[in-house]
């Protein structure tokens, strides 16, 4: 039986989202970071995993770059996209909370993107960042994407006249946290979430950043500026994305993470591609 998510990503167009301005500042920011925490070619083939890869947007960008990149994704429709790529990409379906046919420390990044969107406990949101973890290798680097809780409050609560209504029937507690069941499809974080599930799964910080700041309150804006508004728009972006005044106050957070190592986390700024 179809669950009530792949309903929803049978009819949302991925593609679309991501092509459109306000994706394309997502889409820009987060491939800036993914280039930044590659593994330099001279150490040899990188190998990269992609969890919950959607229609490709990112696996096959890279795996047309010469990276080694395999896909997981859960919806047949969105892996049927993929797969007509005709890329080098291998793509799998299946979900971030088991990725068995997978054997240990077998990839030098990792990209999390869709799946904690989709996740509703911080138990199953531990153990997809424990199976990632798994697969990594020592010296790999995991970046996962968030949905934040004020960017949903601020929308669909008050833009879209909805708070009332999601106070009165326990979609929103007194702290304005987003309460959300299953039906709701999405699920929405704060900060202090992101940090208590890499505290449970043993993994450390390298960076945070805001995949697309304003930009998804922005839309209508974006959409009506010329190209060099646009392109100025989008350097202001990636010059302010690590801002911590604005990291989780836009739609999507990319939070930058590695195994927990004794001592802290060191300068390894040789080690990636910049």
């Amino acid at each position: 039986m179809m669950t009530e998510l792949e309903k929803y990503y049978n009819k949302f167009n991925e593609e679309k989202r991501l092509k459109s301005r306000h994706g394309q500042v997502e889409f820009i920011t987060s491939m800036k970071y993914i280039h930044k925490y590659l593994p330099k070619r001279e150490h040899g083939l990188v190998k990269i995993l992609d969890v919950g890869a959607g229609t490709g947007r990112y696996s096959v960008a890279l795996a047309e770059e010469g990276y080694d990149v395999t896909a997981v994704e859960l919806v047949k429709y969105n892996l049927g996209i993929l797969k007509k790529k005709n890329s080098s990409v291998k793509a799998y379906q299946g979900n971030a909370l088991k990725l068995s046919r997978f054997p240990d420390k077998e990839f030098d990044l990792i990209i999390l993107f869709g799946p904690m969107y989709h996740l509703y406990t911080k138990e199953d949101k531990v153990k997809a960042l424990m199976e990632a973890k798994r697969v990594l290798k020592d010296e790999g680097t995991i970046l996962v994407a968030y949905t934040m809780n004020e960017y949903s409050v601020l929308v669909y609560g008050f833009r879209e006249n909805h708070i009332q209504e999601c106070l009165e029937n326990g979609k929103l507690d007194a702290n304005y946290r987003v309460c959300p069941s299953p039906e709701d499809l999405y699920d929405y974080v704060r900060l202090e979430d992101i940090d208590s599930y890499n505290e449970a799964a043993g993994m450390e910080r390298l960076q945070i950043i805001s995949a697309d700041g304003p930009s998804d309150y922005m839309r209508q804006v974006l959409n009506t500026m010329d190209e060099k508004t646009f392109q100025t728009f989008i350097d202001y972006h990636l010059t302010t994305c690590e801002r911590p005044e604005l990291v989780g106050a836009g739609s999507h957070t990319v939070d930058i993470i590695r195994k927990k190592k004794d001592g802290g986390i060191e300068n390894e700024s040789s080690r990636y591609a910049l």
